[in-house]
């Protein structure tokens, strides 16, 4: 049973830290789209986008040399092929020395298109597979297989070939798809044969809000060392690793080992929710149906209880009294068992920490769990690691007492506030109009206002010391929360709150807007008044649950508002949002209200806002069958989802658009930026392009 633990253990850390280190490459990314040219007959349109640096072998070289790219269809007596594959893209050819020949090769972009004709009536799929090898200057990749299908309908629409729009219309149903002049990865638009660039929008990189969630989280760590299951426990631990039946060194090293388990074991949950996170909607599932946050609530009110000191939350006695027997055995492995012992006692106090990283990070990129546990870990090993190592510097510590039972009573406030939001995330994506923006800032200035009076002494739980006077850091605290306090006041009567926009329900949940009632900002105008800015063409659809802020005025539905924009002769500006989008809120409230970005939207665009999570189903007559996975698409938020993802290879919101009237990708588009002058040319740019077209 112990080498059968022992080996479990180890292997998790093993995978984790193969998670952690490792580089899986995978330059290719492929896109299968297709076009009706005639009655029965069809185009299979295979798009390849390669990362920088990297290139892709064409379907013709010479033996003897690299793996050329080739296709697979499975036959069928549904179909037949009309020709082979054919490159449309331009291959360049090159010296390649490690095979002393000529080669042809792809970069940035490969497009491959396959004559069909349909040989009956009715739907018809066709499957197959491509087999390709990348390289770049370095290093070959083994051979990859990417399987691809396609479902064809008799009654699709015979489409003008247009080589910048490629659209595909199903019996009032529409799929839309594109080619793009612009390389989604590098930013770049190309133009005549040239490469220039598209703006001086910059979008924020990805990496680094990853590496701000990777320091928030680091934060939550040193939180769980300051709780009355965990700091108490440094001292024992430091009492372990000075026993006098161990050198020096090898307590260091134990030490170590300690610091080394707990990651690890922090780490390989966060690697659990990474593995389990898979699939392009698995986020958008968890963060808005009312299930999982229904649950998170629940969680989150049982630690806040738990934390006011109503009861205890602790793992079975079993579990830790046998981590903590091998833990008492001495040597490297008993130290990983201490690691495990220390993980399982102080999981009463941080279990509401690493919940609330882990619902974060399972609502954004896969990697985000992963990297959460792994800086909320190092965090907290690195105060038992650094004190084992020194332990004179023990006798620097602050003694433990009450002042930790006030430190567990205060995250419980901070707990049952967060908790909140998934109330609010429910009703925005089932539109209950149970919890409005100004319901939800009154309860947190309850909750908030009862932390400062905790703070102050005037209000006591059950484990609570007295406190004689008031210490300097208390009064800090105590400051800081009722400036709070005071800064959320004005949201109640509409005021912005830029500063935690990102957690409150969106500024068109509130009920009551002051500015609103006063300026009458809410009124929308159509045909009648084409010349004013900000005027529809007609009533939008969905608009009687779905709201732009700001008083701004625009569609929810794409075809819709292309329709318009063609009608008004503006371009298109797509906003894919989503109602548990933290980043789409802070965006809005931070860059949005500024008063030149509000005047180029109003005045310069149709605005097409497209929810992601929204959960209204959609008449059958509506519903989409995906070409992304193959499944029926029956609300406005899978609809909008899959649209985002089939044609613009992304799942992530904030995620903003402009296109002319042939849907064609103006400037490259931009991802979440708080630089207000950065999105201000991201627009002018968008609009200038739009204008060169005309």
């Amino acid at each position: 049973m112990k080498r059968s633990y022992t080996i479990t253990l180890i292997s998790l850390l093993l995978i984790s830290a193969n998670a952690l280190f490792s580089q899986i490459l995978d330059p290719v990314d492929w896109g299968f789209t297709y076009n009706k040219t005639a009655e029965k007959e069809y185009e299979l349109i295979f798009t390849a986008n390669i990362d920088d640096t990297w290139h892709l072998y064409s379907l013709n070289l010479p033996d003897g040399g690299p793996i050329p790219t080739s296709f697979t269809i499975n036959e069928s007596d549904h179909f037949e092929l009309i020709g082979e594959v054919e490159e449309i893209s331009e291959a360049k050819e090159i010296y390649d020395p490690s095979f002393d020949m000529n080669v042809k090769l792809f970069s940035d972009e490969a497009v491959f298109i396959q004559k069909v004709r349909l040989l009956t009536d009715g739907a018809v799929t066709i499957t197959g597979s491509v087999e390709f090898m990348s390289c770049d200057d370095k290093r070959c990749l083994p051979p990859k297989d990417e399987e691809f299908i396609f479902k064809l309908e008799s009654t699709d629409v015979v489409q003008v070939k247009d080589t910048e729009t490629e659209t595909r219309e199903q019996d009032g149903n529409s799929t839309e798809y594109f080619q793009s002049k612009v390389d989604l990865k590098s930013g770049a638009v190309e133009e005549t044969g040239a490469i220039v660039n598209a703006s001086g929008a910059k979008p924020i990189k990805e990496g680094s809000s990853m590496l701000v969630f990777f320091f928030l989280s680091m934060l939550a760590g040193f939180a769980g060392i300051l709780t009355p299951c965990v700091f108490p426990m440094i001292p024992m631990t430091v009492a372990f690793f000075s026993r006098g039946d161990s050198s020096r060194g090898k307590s260091l090293a134990q030490a170590f080992i300690f610091g080394l388990s707990i990651i690890m074991i922090y780490t390989s949950i966060g690697l659990i929710v990474s593995l389990t996170s898979a699939g392009a909607d698995f986020a958008s599932n968890l963060s808005t149906h009312w299930i999982p946050n229904l649950i998170f609530f629940l969680l989150f009110m049982v630690f806040a209880a738990s934390f006011f000191g109503m009861f205890e939350l602790v793992l079975p006695n079993k579990l830790i009294n046998r981590a903590d027997k091998q833990a008492d055995k001495g040597g490297f492995i008993a130290a990983s068992f201490m690691g495990l012992t220390t993980v399982l006692v102080s999981f009463s106090c941080t279990g509401p920490i690493i919940g609330a990283l882990l619902v974060e990070a399972a609502s954004g990129e896969v990697i985000k769990p992963t990297l959460g546990m792994f800086g909320f870990s190092v965090a907290f090993a690195l105060p038992f690691t650094l004190f084992a190592i020194f332990p004179s510097w023990i006798n620097n510590l602050p003694k433990s007492g009450g002042w930790l039972n006030s430190v567990k009573v205060v995250l419980g406030f901070i707990v049952l506030a967060f908790g909140l939001k998934f109330v609010s995330t429910i009703d925005q994506g089932y539109h209950l109009g149970i919890m409005s923006r100004d319901i939800f800032i009154a309860l947190w200035i309850v909750i908030f206002s009862l932390m400062g009076l905790y703070l102050l002494g005037k209000i006591k739980f059950a484990h609570d010391s007295e406190v004689p006077f008031l210490s300097v850091p208390r009064l800090v605290f105590v400051i800081a929360t009722f400036t709070f306090v005071v800064y959320l006041i004005p949201g109640l009567f509409g005021a912005q709150l830029k500063a935690v926009s990102g957690l409150l329900p969106p500024k068109t949940a509130q009920k009551f807007d002051l500015k609103s009632i006063i300026f009458n900002t809410s009124d929308v105008t159509f045909l009648s008044n084409l010349n004013e800015p900000g005027a529809l063409c007609e009533e939008p659809e969905y608009a009687d649950f779905l709201h732009l802020p700001h008083g701004l005025t625009g569609y929810f539905d794409y075809r819709q508002g292309l329709a318009c924009a063609k009608a008004l002769n503006k371009p298109v500006f797509l906003d894919f949002k989503g109602h548990a989008c933290s980043n789409c809120k802070e965006m809005e409230a931070k860059v949005w209200s500024d008063p030149d970005v509000l005047r180029r939207l109003k005045e310069n665009f149709i605005i097409v806002a497209l929810y992601v999570d929204d959960r209204t189903k959609l008449a059958e007559e509506e519903w989409i069958t995906s070409q992304y996975d193959g499944k029926i698409k029956k609300t406005i938020g899978k609809k909008n989802a899959d649209f985002q993802i089939s044609r613009f290879r992304t799942n992530t919101q904030p995620y903003h658009v402009i296109l002319d009237h042939n849907e064609n990708v103006l400037v490259m588009p931009m991802t979440f930026n708080l630089n207000i002058g950065e999105y201000i040319d991201f627009l002018d740019a968008g609009l200038e392009k739009f204008e060169e077209g005309e």
